[in-house]
């Protein structure tokens, strides 16, 4: 089995190296995060005592009085973990929930009151508490959670005060807070509070300690969120997913984003704002996921040859389109004569997924990010520029299903498989977080297959969901292949690049990596017997 070391850097390598290029882009747009404040925060939270499970968090959360939640305001994961934390609360049933929030002025309280005693509409509850103009974040994850919090709680509190612009004040306002959650507990002295507050007033000096000191007999837990250096450590773990660790007695950690979800998120709201523009611009968000994908597999982006390496690929990036460019996308695909049907499955895995690619005009469209998709995208991209971005060079620049009618239903059906075996393994690299596809790791058969490949090629309606399946389920064993380096990247390099547009070529690559997963699975069983 690999090392603990071993296992941290497999995990992180690719993430590493597009958290970099994110980071610079924000130290270029803000500055504060140099801020004493900020660096405390940062230094507090290095290590940890021990991996949770859900139960556990739950068990320890349900002895406080006062539970303390830090929000990365750009993440939408932050606000509904905090709603689910508030629903799981309320669900035990044996006190009363009342939630306080940052994001609601403490003068605002009225208005609060009025939506919750729902006198007026969402609409208006957002205009009047100034949510776009003084807060700026995505709206429908905190309103799902105002929402959470009239279903299930005893009461709704904004906590925060003026002036939030300047971080040398920071400190009045985690007083503030911490005497509005004082009046709370006054008011509604059977119940748990639960506060959702920026991550950075979680650390121990900060929002905690002013708490503490004026509710002095309340026992008050911190659950951090996504907190980097902790994320990176786990990374370390023999598990395939740590939902959460203890930092310490009253402090958890929970993990529901990668650090380069939570940064690439906060650039797009950075770009956002500066262009003054309600839609982001999600360009460089995706290159920079390609450019780590790539960094990753060794692949040379200047290359001018297609052998060990893609020809050119600096000059194959996707063009990226997003909200306001929807209709420029739509007049381009009908211009490449896009089917009906396309488009329709274009929509529809636009609307699960928030982004697709489309590989018939080499696009990305992305309505919203969500890094788990936009990671599998990238990785559906680089294999075809791999390739060559053969439906393109070749002049087939129709549909997907004019391209495939040209393969053999067999051969069709095994290219299917090794491009989904292929994206969820590139997805994994770059979000390791994403839950592996099946619980059942065992190695696969080629007859059993070749069976498989053999029934749904005789279904044109059968193809697609079965590929999917399988595909999953052998990126999934080439991913823990991969972190117990039985898999070199040599070895993933030339899996992207097989054509698999050759007759046979996707079959023959499909029976080689089985093989090779039964191979490498034998040392891994024996040592997780060991």
């Amino acid at each position: 089995m690999a090392s603990t070391a071993n296992l941290r850097s497999r995990r992180s390598a690719a993430q590493l190296h597009a958290l970099a290029g994110v980071e610079r882009e924000i130290r270029a747009q803000d500055s504060n995060g140099r801020r004493k404040y900020l660096r405390e925060f940062n230094k507090s939270f290095r290590t940890y005592e021990s991996v949770l499970t859900s139960e556990e968090v739950q068990a320890t959360l349900g002895l406080a009085d006062v539970v303390l939640i830090g929000d990365y305001h750009a993440l939408s994961s932050s606000q509904r973990c905090a709603a689910s934390l508030v629903e799981q609360r309320a669900l035990a049933g044996d006190r009363p929930v009342v939630l306080g929030v940052e994001t609601v002025f403490a003068r605002d309280q009225h208005i609060l009151d009025e939506w919750w005693r729902r006198e007026i509409d969402e609409a208006e509850l957002r205009q009047r508490i100034r949510f776009d103009l003084d807060w700026g974040y995505d709206w429908a994850p905190f309103y799902d959670l105002l929402v959470s919090a009239r279903d299930n709680a005893e009461a709704l509190y904004g906590l925060d005060c003026m002036p939030r612009e300047d971080l040398r004040k920071i400190g009045a306002r985690d007083r503030h807070a911490a005497l509005k959650i004082a009046e709370i507990r006054q008011r509604h002295p059977n119940a748990v509070v639960y506060v959702l507050f920026g991550e950075s007033h979680m650390a121990p000096g900060h929002l905690p300690r002013a708490v503490r000191k004026q509710n002095p007999e309340a026992k008050v837990a911190t659950v951090l969120q996504n907190v980097d250096s902790l994320y990176w450590r786990a990374a370390g773990e023999r598990a395939d997913k740590i939902e959460a660790v203890r930092v310490k007695e009253d402090v958890l950690c929970v993990f529901n984003a990668t650090p380069l979800e939570k940064y690439e998120s906060y650039r797009l709201f950075l770009d956002q704002w500066s262009r003054c523009d309600e839609s982001p611009d999600y360009a460089p968000t995706i290159y920079n996921l390609i450019d780590s994908l790539a960094n990753f597999l060794e692949i040379n982006r200047y290359s001018p040859h297609n052998g060990t390496q893609p020809k050119f690929l600096v000059d194959m990036l996707p063009e990226v389109y997003g909200g306001s460019s929807a209709a420029t996308l739509g007049r381009l695909l009908l211009r490449k004569g896009v089917s009906e049907d396309d488009l329709r499955k274009m929509l529809a895995r636009v609307e699960e997924c928030g982004s697709t690619y489309l590989p018939q005009v080499n696009a990305f469209y992305v309505r919203e990010f969500q890094m788990m998709h936009a990671a599998e995208d990238a990785t559906r991209f680089l294999h075809q520029a791999c390739q060559g971005l053969p439906q393109r060079l070749n002049g087939h620049s129709g549909t997907e299903s004019a391209v495939a009618d040209e393969q053999p239903a067999l051969d069709r059906f095994y290219a299917r498989v090794i491009e989904h075996a292929i994206a969820y393994f590139g997805s994994r690299v770059l979000y390791p977080s994403r839950p592996a596809a099946v619980t059942d790791n065992a190695p696969l058969k080629r007859a059993g297959i070749e069976k498989m490949a053999q029934a749904a090629s005789r279904s044109e309606d059968s193809i697609e969901p079965t590929a999917l399946e399988l595909g999953h389920r052998i990126g999934s064993q080439i991913y823990d292949a991969y972190l117990s380096g039985k898999v070199p990247l040599r070895g993933l390099r030339r899996l992207f690049l097989a054509h698999l547009d050759e007759p046979g070529m996707a079959r023959k690559v499909c029976g080689a990596i089985v093989s090779k997963l039964k191979s490498v699975s034998r040392p891994l069983a024996s040592a997780a017997h060991a």
